[in-house]
């Protein structure tokens, strides 16, 4: 029996909101293109139902099929980008958080024992 993914059956909103955005900035840039569903699929290699699922915004819809649609219409933003780590403020905030606090740089101890 294979076990439910709740998150293909229900997103969160703003989850389902982005992905169905990006479906349809992506069905645009093809008809701008004058490219058929068919050619788009023929050419980034996958099936007609694939490519027509990301236009929809499924979020079923494997992540390589929406990388590949973007590169095919040349909207693949240089490396690193997206999801880049460096701009993750909130993420480095609590990763210093967790790094162990170096000791004390000996000013204001004496050696008087």
């Amino acid at each position: 029996m294979s076990q439910n993914n709740f998150l293909m059956q229900a997103p969160p909103f703003p989850v389902e909101d982005a992905v169905s955005a990006f479906g349809r900035n992506l069905r645009t840039a093809r008809v701008r293109r004058n490219i058929t569903i068919a050619e788009a699929a023929r050419r980034i290699g996958a099936g007609v139902r694939a490519v027509r699922d990301a236009e929809y915004g499924k979020v079923s819809t494997s992540i390589a099929v929406y990388f590949a649609l973007m590169w095919l219409y040349d909207m693949l933003p240089a490396p690193y980008l997206i999801a880049d780590p460096d701009t993750d403020q909130e993420g480095k905030r609590l990763a210093g958080l967790r790094e162990p606090k170096r000791a004390s740089s000996g000013k204001g101890i004496d050696n008087d024992f």
